[in-house]
């Protein structure tokens, strides 16, 4: 039975399903879920977010659900809540009603989080800090959230494209990022979705090749206090607040429609769209930090707390708090989120931002736990692109080669090896065979597949490829930390002069090494990823943790010579001999490829020779007897790997009539070619040399 709020509008039971604000074409129900709450105070305030119009008790509790059914309350509502309970930090729970909170699923938000003492539950300067309580009103500085139409825009067509995983090529960006300086798209949407869906960026991403745009945090997040306190800004976007609700900062004229037709003007150039997801923690900290939402809704089941004393979280992200996918609603809320953005938005696939908590139970990490369970066994979710950033801060959080079948993973162990052999480091020989063809000692269990790593050289944490030659520290001055921020282990070489030169030998040298890095990428077995910017040789100038660099320093820029062209071109070039080679994008492990590894010689790569840790400098042919007679399909290529300074002389196999054709040179050298079975490798250099019958 209906009943009368406070200012005699109607109220009636709802549902505790679906959870979020659902509008039904005639009201609007509200479901959230708080399984220690005493009350639940739905807020809904004026058009400009303003002020507070009403306070509504939500009637019902089903199955740890509060709920209520507005009529007449329909899209375009502001609302927020404000939840009753104990405030007692030792047991976990911090309840605060002066507190106004975000809708875990809410659909969008509206405002900016203007920071104050009002958004902490206790009182900042309390000698017992966060067991004091504080009773200012925070909705003045809180966004709100939305109540939104769904069945608003049309959702036919745009479908994805269906990328098989053996050809993927990820290409890691920035929505604000790889906008803002960019001289075709117009002013008033550059850093948005508009903006990206803009027809030169797309056409750009899909003349270079690749088949799939991956991008950083797009969930709502704040900016951080202590950032804005240095006049910096959260530019990455790990620090999640809503996992429904796309960043307020990349909405364009079109608002949540530019978002689905950015999604749509990529799928129809044949793009795949995938989004980095931050599920492993919230933009609410830790003990001392702000409460938003989840803390205030329920944080004893959102959160992981010390078994011992609930007060503390759990930090296994080295954030301050982890979310707690152990418990059913928490798991639920993910999944409902997953499941959401590619339902409505038509998203191709996610990348996990420290994917091991999501699977680590209270006994620690489990493949078989219920995360990986329910999302293998999803009817949506099983189909589109998963890939695990497999590793955290945590108790055994080190866990490449650790997830599921049917996962790829980001494959450290690559970029770590292939850095160190392009510096010609001893004893890299052995590492880096293995991970040029597809590092089957990690994946080649279970039925996996090649594509189930994903290779990378660079990615946004870290120096860009031209610092990486470019530079030997990190130079991360501008963030403002003293240096103590970003990774200290780069494995990078400068060449000889610590960031911009103008010496001629020196800068033809880091090209080199560019085209080295980038070519070993591109032909390696695997799944590819490149960084927005490498083929353009973009800089952040020695910065390698350009998080909270929202300005020059972490933009794309457009601005192009001689050089940076001829970059981009070997990529194009790159690509389209991965794309077009069954041989260099192999698709399993059982596909009959012979694979020798050859030294200088000619001879076999002896077990002598993969000990000795100078004898860097290898070879390797790869058959597939399958593929012979297309005359455009190779069956049959030879590598050359020469990470010494001084050239090396390579004897190629010669049986019969077989001669060898050099396809790519990262030397620079014009037109080389084999001399009588031999062919001398320039110092740093990679060869790749296909067979063609005389």
């Amino acid at each position: 039975m209906p009943t009368a709020t406070s200012t005699g509008r109607e109220i009636h039971p709802g549902d505790p399903f679906p959870l979020g604000a659902n509008w039904d074409g005639r009201g609007t129900n509200f479901a959230i879920f708080s399984a220690h709450a005493e009350r639940v105070e739905l807020c809904l305030f004026d058009t400009d977010g303003v002020n507070e119009i009403e306070r509504i008790t939500l009637p019902e509790y089903t199955n740890e659900v509060w709920h209520g059914y507005l009529p007449d309350v329909g899209p375009g509502t502001l609302y927020g809540y404000r939840v009753h309970g104990p405030y007692e930090p030792e047991k976990g729970h911090r309840f605060n009603p002066n507190k106004l909170l975000i809708d875990p699923y809410a659909r969008e938000l509206v405002g900016d989080l203007e920071w104050s003492s009002a958004h902490f539950g206790y009182v900042l300067d309390a000698e017992n800090k966060d067991l004091s309580f504080d009773e200012q009103d925070s909705a003045t500085g809180m966004p709100k959230c939305r109540v939104i139409d769904p069945g608003s825009y049309d959702l036919k067509g745009g479908r994805s494209p269906g990328i098989a995983r053996s050809q993927t090529i990820f290409y890691e960006t920035h929505v604000r990022g790889f906008t803002k300086l960019h001289p075709d798209v117009p002013e008033q949407l550059r850093g948005t979705f508009d903006g990206f869906a803009h027809a030169s960026v797309v056409d750009y991403i899909k003349n270079l090749g690749v088949t799939s745009v991956e991008l950083l945090p797009i969930h709502a997040f704040p900016n951080d206090e202590h950032l804005l306190s240095k006049g910096l800004r959260n530019f990455w976007g790990y620090n999640t607040i809503a996992f429904f609700a796309p960043g307020q900062r990349y909405l364009g004229p079109q608002g949540l429609n530019g978002l689905r037709d950015m999604v749509r003007a990529y799928h129809d150039a044949g793009i795949e769209v995938i989004l980095d997801v931050v599920y492993n923690h919230t933009a609410e900290g830790n003990e001392l930090g702000p409460t938003l939402s989840f803390k205030g809704i329920d944080n004893f089941s959102y959160y992981r707390t010390m078994p011992d004393d609930p007060r503390y979280y759990i930090n296994d992200t080295g954030t301050g708090n982890t979310v707690n996918t152990s418990h059913p609603r928490v798991l639920q809320m993910v999944l409902d989120s997953l499941r959401y953005w590619v339902e409505h938005y038509h998203i191709d696939g996610f990348r996990f931002d420290l994917g091991t908590i999501l699977g680590r139970e209270p006994s620690g990490f489990d493949q078989r736990g219920g995360f990986f369970d329910a999302i293998g066994q999803d009817p949506v979710l099983s189909r589109v692109k998963l890939v695990g950033e497999p590793w955290d801060i945590g108790p055994g959080g080190y866990q490449v080669g650790g997830f599921p079948p049917g996962w790829s993973e980001w494959n450290d162990k690559y970029r770590d090896t292939v850095r160190d052999y392009w510096r010609d480091e001893d004893g890299t020989s052995g590492d880096f065979a293995a991970r040029f063809t597809g590092s089957g000692d990690i994946y080649d269990v279970r039925g996996r597949r090649p594509w189930a790593g994903v290779n990378f050289v660079t990615a946004h944490d870290g120096f860009t490829l031209h610092d990486l030659v470019s530079y030997n520290e990190k130079h991360n001055e501008a963030n403002g930390e003293d240096g103590r921020d970003g990774h200290s282990d780069n494995r990078s070489f400068n060449f000889g002069a610590e960031g911009p030169t103008d010496d001629e030998g020196i800068i033809g040298e880091r090209e080199k090494q560019k085209r080295n890095f980038l070519a070993t990428l591109l032909l390696s077995h695997g799944t590819p990823m490149i960084l927005a910017g490498d083929e353009r040789g973009r800089t952040q100038h020695g910065n390698n943790n350009g998080y909270c660099q929202d300005n020059e320093i972490s933009w794309v820029d457009w601005q192009s010579d001689d050089r940076q062209n001829d970059l981009s071109d070997f990529v194009r070039h790159l690509i389209g001999l991965r794309q077009s080679q069954p041989l260099l994008r192999r698709e399993s492990f059982r596909d009959g490829m012979t694979i020798d590894w050859l030294n200088p010689s000619g001879g076999p790569q002896l077990e002598e020779h993969w000990a000795d840790p100078g004898a860097t400098s290898i070879a390797v042919r790869l058959r597939r007897a399958d593929l012979e007679g297309s005359p455009d399909i190779w069956s049959d290529v030879l590598f050359l790997f020469n990470p010494h300074p001084s050239p090396v002389d390579y004897q190629l196999p010669v049986e019969g009539q077989e001669q060898w054709e050099v396809v790519i040179d990262t030397s620079g050298r014009r037109n080389p070619s084999p001399d009588n079975g031999r062919f001398v490798a320039e110092g740093r250099s990679l060869v790749l040399l296909k067979r063609a019958l005389s």
